[in-house]
């Protein structure tokens, strides 16, 4: 490399670092805006003496007011968003040090608070959060909060999360105390029964409307769209191969796909099947588990997990073929369409 090209390879570096950051600065500077702003509209609204019609009143004179001298990103409509914004987060109000009373030192306080931790009060875009209010559980929007902070959501990603109700898929799997954890930690990968949702929804595969598709189809159409499925999948997956073949007794085995959770430290295998889930497809998974624990994992790495993903299984014939302290080898069925929340939660309830 010349000293011209390290210059630039250094400098175009820098440059986008910095970009990033300012763009991260400018994001949490306008969510904690919008904050302080609907807590002056609440304030303002609670010294009426009718809060209803006081309070539209107050929205509507004070949007127009700010459309005139800002542009039209203060509607009456954006203004009640940012009024709701701050009631459903009014608890982090002695985080971001906002002063208990409005007087004219405020816009002086207010200014302070911008160089210091308030910042981090609110680590996503005001478009996440605008996504977030519209979540009425208070435990499933704390969930999604954190989730798309670790793991780095965009908007579109964060969205479709909420559409496929990825927080009702995990609660379906744990007991009352392990639901307050996933609202106030996230998802937290420390066993591989910590990797697994009810089912999978596989909508993002175009496969649908197709009645006739084969698991050839179903493999293909997951590695075409590899980033999404391992979105899907969850925490800590990395995908290592598709067909990963290993012989044994000279005769030659394919394993679908095989990942690996950097969390667990271990391999994951995946076996696709479209039809319902046999006897003899659990017992090739362990025979492929069993392998790998034997020829294929180093001394620091944990048990490899199978996970035969299928369209319709039996819980009984689960049981019955596997030992009773299995803790590797697991079944879930995949769905190709996106269930409705009400549907997820009559299961729940």
């Amino acid at each position: 490399m010349t000293a011209n090209t390290s210059l630039i390879k250094q400098a175009v570096g820098l440059l986008e670092a910095a970009r990033h950051q300012a763009a991260k600065q400018t994001n949490s500077l306008m969510v904690l805006t919008y904050f302080y702003l609907g807590y002056l509209i609440v304030e303002h609204e609670q010294k009426g003496q009718s809060k209803a019609t006081y309070g539209a009143s107050t929205i509507k004179h004070l949007s127009k007011v700010l459309c005139k001298r800002f542009g039209n990103g203060f509607s009456e409509r954006n203004l009640e968003q940012i009024r709701a914004f701050f009631l459903i987060y009014k608890n982090r109000q002695k985080q971001v040090a906002i002063p208990q009373t409005v007087s004219a030192e405020s816009a002086i306080q207010y200014k302070v608070q911008l160089e210091n931790p308030a910042l981090t009060a609110f680590p996503l875009s005001w478009s996440h959060y605008v996504l977030l209010c519209r979540i009425k559980e208070k435990n499933e929007r704390s969930f999604y909060e954190i989730e798309a902070t670790h793991s780095n959501w965009g908007v579109r990603e964060l969205q479709r999360q909420i559409n496929s109700s990825l927080f009702e898929r995990l609660v379906l799997s744990k007991d009352k105390k392990k639901i307050q954890e996933l609202a106030r930690k996230g998802q937290i990968v420390e066993k591989p029964e910590d990797i697994l949702k009810t089912h999978y929804i596989l909508d993002f595969l175009g496969l649908e409307g197709k009645s006739n598709y084969t698991e050839s189809d179903l493999e293909k159409a997951i590695i075409d769209k590899i980033e999404h499925f391992l979105l899907e999948m969850g925490k800590g997956f990395l995908f290592q191969g598709r067909q990963v073949r290993f012989s044994f007794d000279e005769e030659n085995f394919f394993v679908d796909l095989v990942l690996y959770n950097r969390l667990l430290q271990c391999f994951v295998l995946i076996d696709l099947k479209i039809g319902k889930l046999r006897h003899q497809d659990i017992g090739q998974m362990q025979m492929y588990v069993n392998y790998y624990d034997r020829y294929v994992k180093v001394v620091h790495e944990k048990p490899t997990v199978g996970i035969i993903i299928c369209k319709d299984k039996s819980d009984a014939v689960i049981e019955i073929t596997l030992p009773k302290d299995n803790k590797t080898i697991f079944a879930k069925e995949y769905k190709l369409y996106l269930p409705t929340k009400a549907e997820l939660k009559k299961i729940i309830e």
